[in-house]
């Protein structure tokens, strides 16, 4: 298979579903003569012209709102959202809309919709530009989460999203967009509601949310060196939760570590270990630990913005916590 960008590997599965589907279009800010502020969307405006590729104005509720009615009316549209930050100014619409018009409506209208949402830190953007608000979304009932970390699972998530008749928050880290990894040329979708195993392990499982995942498994080739066979879960879909491999895997290993960027404070990794609690008590050799960001909004200055992130060196730390060995202060 080819190896392709993160970034390249979104802006085929928009262009092939745009081809497959006249119903598709994408909407957004400097989506179309800029080509996109990570370049998702490069060149697609010459193919399809200005009203498949929409640009808007600076107004977050607008253009999700617009979206929304579209999708009821028959179209597939698929958002782009500067960063996951600016969502919060749509959020009334995502949630109060977008996430029940289906239920209220007794399943006689979907909402077909994609919202693409940038996020993470690592860029020196400052507070107001770089969290991980992954749990705001996937604590909603009525709306699909999910967060691939391969340029395949990109393409493959992104093309399920676009096919499923339910609203997808697609959450994607900023600081993925460069990398490359193998994409296949035929068709396909990855499907959501299911975790991967990264890599196979037999004396902990770490469970990894979006970029963490990737940093997860370099942790798990250190941690080769203090000879601990670490089993690696990408967790990539956040609602639904693949709970059946979680399990499998914790009822193998008895231990389990969950790393987030966002805060651990109700996040993610609150969910998954509690879920796993109640699920494989007996089968726990020692309690679930999680690992997140830094409580506090994110740091401009560079040094401060590193300290805030959970790094390998982190995850290594605490991976050694949960199988019992002793780690220097």
């Amino acid at each position: 298979m080819p190896e392709k960008l993160f970034r390249v590997a979104l802006r085929e599965a928009l262009k092939e579903e745009m081809e497959r589907d006249d119903r598709v279009f994408c909407i957004g800010e400097d989506i179309g003569l800029f080509g996109g502020s990570y370049r998702v969307t490069e060149g697609l405006l010459d193919q399809f012209g200005p009203m498949r590729v929409v640009d808007t104005p600076i107004a977050e509720e607008v253009i999700v709102g617009s979206a929304i009615g579209a999708a009821i009316s028959g179209l597939r549209p698929v958002v782009e959202i500067m960063t996951i930050n600016f969502s919060l100014l749509a959020y009334d619409q995502i949630v109060q809309n977008a996430a029940k018009i289906r239920y209220m409506f007794g399943g006689e209208v979907t909402v077909p919709l994609v919202v693409r949402l940038p996020g993470g830190a690592g860029h020196q953007l400052s507070s107001q530009h770089s969290h991980s608000f992954e749990a705001l979304y996937a604590m909603i009932p009525g709306l699909l989460t999910v967060a691939p970390t391969t340029p395949e699972d990109a393409k493959g998530l992104l093309k399920a999203a676009i096919r499923t008749e339910n609203p997808v928050m697609f959450l994607e880290s900023m600081s993925l967009y460069n990398t490359r990894g193998e994409v296949p040329d035929d068709d396909y979708e990855t499907p959501i509601g299911k975790a991967a195993v990264r890599r196979v392990g037999r004396d902990l499982t770490i469970v990894g949310v979006s970029r963490q995942a990737v940093l997860a498994g370099l942790a798990a080739q250190r941690l080769e060196d203090e000879d601990v066979d670490a089993e690696v879960i990408d967790l990539r879909s956040l609602r639904p939760i693949d709970w059946s491999t979680l399990i499998d895997s914790v009822q193998k290993t008895n231990r389990c570590l969950v790393v987030e960027e966002g805060w651990t404070t109700y996040g993610v990794g609150a969910e998954v270990a509690a879920g796993l609690q109640q699920r494989v008590f007996d089968d726990l050799d020692a309690p679930i630990l999680r690992l997140g960001g830094a409580e506090v909004p994110m740091p401009y200055n560079r040094e401060l913005e590193r300290a805030a992130i959970p790094s390998v060196d982190d995850i290594v730390r605490e991976a050694l916590r949960v199988v019992g060995r002793r780690v220097a202060a």
